[in-house]
């Protein structure tokens, strides 16, 4: 499975690659994001508690396979290192398609946490699919195009995967002649939408088994290096993914992207003259964990939006004297309960959410890098990211004829900030990062503690929700995100990029950068 089949320039974009990746990427966003539309109803189906709790329930729900997943992150990133990344990548996706037929087949609330944390302990492709891209990638210039790729397969998931979970939840409702009364979907009525998700998971293991490239380093072929090479526990394959850690003048060496010498990095382990073996640096330096905390910080309040629109759209709408009576009262504490569209509009709604941030991911996230620089453009998202979650509660007033416009409008606002903002962690994150011998293990700590979040995410959220709906004040749930999205706005300058590297205009960032070494690239 490790063994590489063809050899590729290192030097050119790996766009194949890159594109098989993709795919094998695509089926996981589908299958994760088909149960939102459904997993509210779903939870009432199945008569947990209270009626008004649901929401906290349905958090547990979405949040079970987070929790599994954060538990084996790290774990999957040290064994990519050893065994290579592509047996780990399609073991996860085997994981998520059984998850997917245990969901499905769920007589009960406890079959249905069970499969999604199985699928959750046996996923590890988020920081193992970064180590991917990161392992393919050989230039600076190609970074910010190529870390851009997942988060707009990402994307796309999100567009279809809502969509099949909002069409297909409760076929015998839905498509009667099709699926008649008596039916095994009229028993298990979220079976269909599972069982087309774990079809397209199958379909991405076999394209990923036969066709995707192993690409660890110590798995590559011989062929990319010189022929006066050497190889030994000294002369690892770095420089072929990481030549950022090197100055960006170096571009023009002969060696780049092949093996670093002896004395190129002190970061790694190398042995110079007069000197004894030198350890890579540990992954927990402060400069990593500011980054991971950005990255926590922001995939926390994501996570509670993603969580909380299905319930807010499909919460029964408060009566039309009741929302205008609203305006007498402080509005900011007066936002009863929710806008009361069906599932069917919700999945919907929602694909439209993705063909936004697909557009954002293509077209405005590659003019904004150019122009404006990774730092900063990550500082500029990260600081007004906030606003995502303000304007959310205004949609109760909104009059009926307007509420699409607006709906969609508030969506344009989040997908701008949130979809731009992913790529850019993940270029910091590697960045951060001392050695290629470990990045395996640094992107498995970041999914680790990504997962971590998404596990908190939903119940406090639904918790929250859940109360303030109780006092008339669903907002509540959108201003305790808001909240956490303004910790992250303070932290983000906690976030630095390393100065000691002499800035070049073959950075590939279309910034023009400054003369002064001790100065970010952007400046």
């Amino acid at each position: 499975m490790t063994t590489t089949r063809r050899h590729r320039n290192p030097d050119e974009f790996p766009t194949i690659q890159l594109f098989l990746l993709a795919i094998v990427r695509l089926a996981e966003p589908i299958a994760l994001t088909s149960i939102f539309p459904y997993a509210w109803p779903l939870i009432k189906r199945f008569k947990i508690g209270d009626e008004d709790d649901a929401s906290f329930y349905a958090g547990l729900l979405i949040s079970s396979f987070s929790l599994a997943e954060a538990l084996m992150g790290m774990y999957w990133g040290g064994l990519s290192d050893r065994i290579g990344r592509k047996p780990v990548l399609l073991l996860g996706c085997v994981g998520t398609m059984f998850s997917m037929i245990m969901v499905g087949f769920a007589p009960n609330i406890w079959v249905a946490l069970a499969g999604r944390a199985v699928g959750g302990l046996l996923n590890g492709n988020i920081g193992v699919i970064q180590t991917m891209v990161g392992e393919l990638v050989t230039k600076p210039e190609h970074e910010p195009k190529a870390y851009s790729i997942m988060p707009f397969v990402w994307s796309i998931g999100t567009i279809i995967g809502p969509a099949i979970g909002g069409t297909f939840a409760d076929p015998h409702e839905t498509f009667p002649h099709l699926f008649p009364k008596g039916s095994l979907f009229e028993r298990f009525p979220y079976l269909l939408p599972n069982l087309i998700c774990a079809g397209m998971l199958l379909l991405s293991i076999l394209l990923g088994y036969f066709l995707l490239e192993e690409t660890h380093p110590d798995m590559q072929p011989r062929v990319f290096l010189p022929d006066d090479t050497f190889l030994s526990e000294n002369t690892p394959l770095i420089e072929t993914s990481d030549a950022m850690k090197r100055p960006a003048v170096d571009l023009r060496d002969e060696n780049y992207g092949t093996v670093r010498g002896r004395e190129a990095d002190n970061s790694d382990t190398t042995r110079t003259k007069g000197q004894a073996k030198r350890p890579v640096g540990s992954i927990f330096c402060k400069r990593i964990m500011a980054v991971i905390l950005a990255l926590s910080i922001f995939t926390y309040h994501s996570m509670t939006f993603d969580h909380l629109l299905p319930i807010f759209f499909e919460d029964d709408r408060a009566a039309n004297h009741a929302l205008s009576g609203g305006f007498d009262h402080l509005s900011l504490f007066y936002s009863p309960g929710g806008l009361g569209l069906s599932l069917q509009s919700v999945g919907m709604i929602m694909a439209v959410q993705g063909v936004i941030a697909l557009f954002v991911q293509a077209v405005i996230f590659p003019i904004m890098a150019e122009r404006v620089g990774v730092y900063r453009l990550f500082i500029f998202v990260t600081v007004f990211h906030p606003i995502c979650y303000l304007i959310m509660p205004s949609l109760l007033f909104v009059p009926d004829g307007l509420l699409y416009p607006a709906i969609y409008f508030c969506l344009a606002v989040r997908n701008f900030f949130s979809i731009i903002i992913y790529p850019l962690l993940l270029i910091l994150i590697k960045e951060a990062t001392p050695s290629l011998t470990v990045l395996g293990k640094v992107n498995g700590l970041a999914a680790s503690a990504g997962a971590a979040c998404r596990m908190v995410a939903p119940p406090i959220a639904g918790y929250l929700y859940a109360m303030g709906k109780k006092m008339d004040c669903t907002a509540l749930a959108w201003y305790g995100s808001t909240l956490v999205a303004v910790i992250g706005a303070i932290q983000c300058f906690q976030v630095v990029r390393d100065r000691t590297r002499e800035p070049s205009a073959e950075d590939g960032l279309g910034v023009a950068a400054s003369k002064n070494p001790n100065t970010d690239v952007e400046e």
